[in-house]
C-alpha cells in the first residue's frame, strides 16, 4: 500500500494510537485530496466538533456519541452472533442446529475470526485509496447488517456462507476505520483525547457484554435464528443513529489520504473480480471445503505476512535503523501469533467446554452457553484502568515491551493449565467460578500484549511503511485466530490433559524464550522500549 502524503502523517499517527487502544479493549482492533466541500452526509463542512469548544457528550465532542453508538451496536451484534455461532453449527437439527461435526464447526469459526482481521487490511486500503474512513465505516455497517439478516433468514449452510462472508468483510472494514474517525474529532493537543478514547472503548465493551447475554436468551427460548435476528436489529439501530449523526463529523473523517488514480481503478476492479472468481471456482471444485477452511486462511495469512516483511525489509527507502527495528519486530510478531492462537479459543474450545463441561446452573436455571463470552468484557473494563495506572506509576521503571510480551505469553500458558484440575471430569461438573477465574487470567495475559502491540508497532514502523506495519500486527491476530480454530479441532472432553497441558507448555516456553532474548530484541528495537 503506497504510503500517505507527508501532510497526513499526524493523522496517520492518530489513527494508529487509537487502534492500539481499540485492540486492548475489544479483546482482541485498527486502524490506518479532500473531497469537495459541502454540508451533506457524504462531504460535510468542517465541524466545530473538531475543536475543544464542543463538549456535548460527557465533556467530549457531540460526534463522539455518533461513533460510540455505531461501534457499541456493532460489537453487540458481532459478539452476540459469535456467542451462539459455534453451537449452531454443531448442534443437531432437533436442537435447531446444522449438525456439523464439532471439529469442522470449530475450524469454521476460527477461519471466520481470522478472516475478520484479514479484512481490516482491505478496509484500511479502501479508506486510504478510494473512499475515506467515514464512508468505509458506514458502508461496512450496512454490510454487517445484511450478513446478520442472511444468518437469520436464509436456512441451512447457505445462510452461514452468505452471512459469515458479509459479516467478516463488514467487521474488518468497520474495525479498520472506527478509531480513525474518532481520532479526527480532536486536535493533536486536545487534552480530552485520552478520556474520549476511554469512553469510546467503554462502548465497545458494553456491546461485547450485552450481545452474548441477549442473543443467548433468545437462542435458548426461541431458537438460533431469533438470536441472529437480534444481532441484525442491533446493527440496524446503530446504523440509524449513525446516519443522523454522520453529517456532523469533521471533514478530516472524509479525506482520502492517498487517492488511487482513476486510470488504475479498472486494474484493481479486475483484481477483485478475479479473486472472487478464483474462490468460487475453488469452492465448486471442492478445493475449499468446510473441513480445510481454517488451513486455507492460515496459509493465506502466512503468505501475506511473509510478503509484507519482504517488501518492507527489501525497500531502499529504509534507513539502517528502521530496517533493524523491523527485524526487532519479528520476535514480537511470533509471540503475538502464539498468544492469539490460545486466547481466541474463547470462541471455539471455551464455547464447547461451556456447553459440555461447565455447570451452568444458576439457582435452578441453566445459563445459556453464550453468557460465558460476557465475562471477559467485564474484566477488561475493570482491569484496563488498573494496568494503565500501574504503567503510569512505574514510568521508566516499567518492563520493556519484549518483557511484557513474554509475560503475556507465560500468563496465557498458565491460564490453560488452570483447566487441568478439572480435566476429564463428568459432564457439566466444572464450577462456574473456575471459568470466571480462568477468564480473569486470560484478561491479565491480554493486557500484557494487546494494548502494547499496536503501540510498539507504530514506534518500530519505518516512516514510509506506517500503515503496512500496522497491517502486519493485524496479520498476527488473523494468523493466531485461524490457528485457534485449527487447534480446536483437536479438542475433546476426553483428551483435556494433553490438550491444555501441551498448549499451555508451548505458550510458557515461547514466553520464557522471549524473556531470555529480551535484551537482544531490545537492542534491535534501537531505543524503542
Amino acid at each position: 500500500m503506497p504510503n500517505r502524503p507527508t501532510r497526513r502523517r499526524a493523522a496517520s499517527d492518530t489513527r494508529v494510537s487509537a487502534g492500539s487502544a481499540a485492540s486492548a479493549n475489544e479483546r482482541s482492533a485498527r486502524h490506518p485530496h479532500p473531497g469537495p466541500a459541502g454540508n451533506t452526509p457524504e462531504e460535510p463542512a468542517r465541524s466545530e466538533a473538531h475543536g475543544d469548544s464542543d463538549r456535548g457528550f460527557f465533556g467530549q465532542p457531540r460526534s463522539l456519541a455518533t461513533v460510540f453508538g455505531v461501534e457499541m451496536w456493532e460489537r453487540f451484534s458481532f459478539y452476540g452472533m459469535q456467542g451462539i455461532l459455534l453451537i449452531y453449527l454443531y448442534y443437531s437439527a432437533s436442537e435447531g442446529g446444522l449438525g456439523l461435526p464439532q471439529a469442522t464447526a470449530a475450524g469454521i469459526v476460527g477461519a471466520y475470526g481470522g478472516s475478520v482481521y484479514l479484512a481490516t487490511i482491505i478496509g484500511a486500503w479502501l479508506a486510504d485509496r478510494l473512499l475515506g474512513s467515514e464512508r468505509v465505516l458506514f458502508y461496512s455497517a450496512v454490510v454487517i447488517m445484511l450478513g446478520h439478516i442472511g444468518l437469520a433468514l436464509i436456512p441451512g449452510f447457505a445462510g452461514v456462507g452468505v452471512g459469515l462472508v458479509l459479516v467478516a468483510l463488514g467487521s474488518g472494514g468497520l474495525k479498520a476505520n472506527a478509531t480513525s474517525v474518532v481520532g479526527t474529532l480532536y486536535t493533536p493537543d486536545d487534552v480530552r483525547r485520552d478520556a474520549g478514547f476511554s469512553l469510546f472503548y467503554l462502548g465497545i465493551n458494553l456491546g461485547a457484554f450485552l450481545g452474548p447475554i441477549l442473543t443467548g436468551l433468545l437462542q435458548t427460548t426461541l431458537g438460533f435464528h431469533w438470536g441472529f435476528g437480534l444481532a441484525a436489529v442491533g446493527m440496524f439501530i446503530g446504523l440509524v443513529q449513525y446516519s443522523f449523526g454522520r453529517k456532523r463529523l469533521p471533514v478530516e473523517a472524509h479525506e482520502i489520504p492517498n487517492p488511487l488514480p482513476r486510470g488504475k481503478r479498472p486494474m484493481w476492479i479486475g483484481i477483485a473480480v478475479g479473486a472472487v472468481v478464483v474462490i468460487l471456482i475453488a469452492v465448486l471444485l471442492g478445493l475449499i471445503t468446510a473441513d480445510n477452511l481454517a488451513l486455507i486462511v492460515i496459509g493465506l495469512t502466512v503468505v501475506a505476512a511473509i510478503a509484507y516483511f519482504a517488501v518492507i525489509l527489501s525497500s531502499s527507502r529504509l534507513s539502517s535503523t528502521e530496517r533493524t527495528r523491523v527485524f526487532g519486530f519479528i520476535p514480537l510478531f511470533i509471540v503475538s501469533v502464539a498468544f492469539w492462537s490460545l486466547y481466541q479459543q474463547q470462541f471455539t474450545v471455551l464455547t464447547i467446554y461451556s456447553d459440555k463441561r461447565l455447570n451452568r446452573d444458576l439457582f435452578g436455571w441453566e445459563m445459556p452457553v453464550s453468557w460465558v463470552q460476557s465475562i471477559n468484557p467485564i474484566f477488561i473494563i475493570i482491569l484496563s484502568g488498573v494496568f494503565a495506572a500501574i504503567w503510569t506509576k512505574l514510568g521508566r521503571r516499567q518492563p520493556t515491551t519484549p518483557v511484557k510480551f513474554a509475560l503475556g505469553a507465560i500468563v496465557m500458558g498458565l491460564a490453560f493449565w488452570l483447566f487441568l484440575p478439572f480435566a476429564n471430569g463428568g459432564e457439566n461438573t466444572t464450577p462456574l467460578l473456575a471459568i470466571v477465574g480462568i477468564l480473569f487470567t486470560f484478561t491479565v495475559a491480554e493486557l500484557f500484549i494487546s494494548p502494547i502491540g499496536l503501540s510498539v508497532t507504530t514506534k518500530l514502523a519505518p516512516a514510509v511503511f506506517h500503515t503496512q506495519m500496522v497491517a502486519l500486527f493485524f496479520l498476527s491476530v488473523a494468523l493466531g485466530t485461524a490457528i485457534a480454530g485449527q487447534l480446536a479441532e483437536l479438542y475433546s472432553p476426553t483428551n483435556e490433559v494433553p490438550y491444555f497441558g501441551v498448549l499451555g507448555l508451548v505458550a510458557v516456553i515461547v514466553g520464557v524464550l522471549l524473556w531470555v532474548a529480551s535484551r537482544g530484541v531490545l537492542r534491535l528495537m534501537k531505543g524503542v522500549r
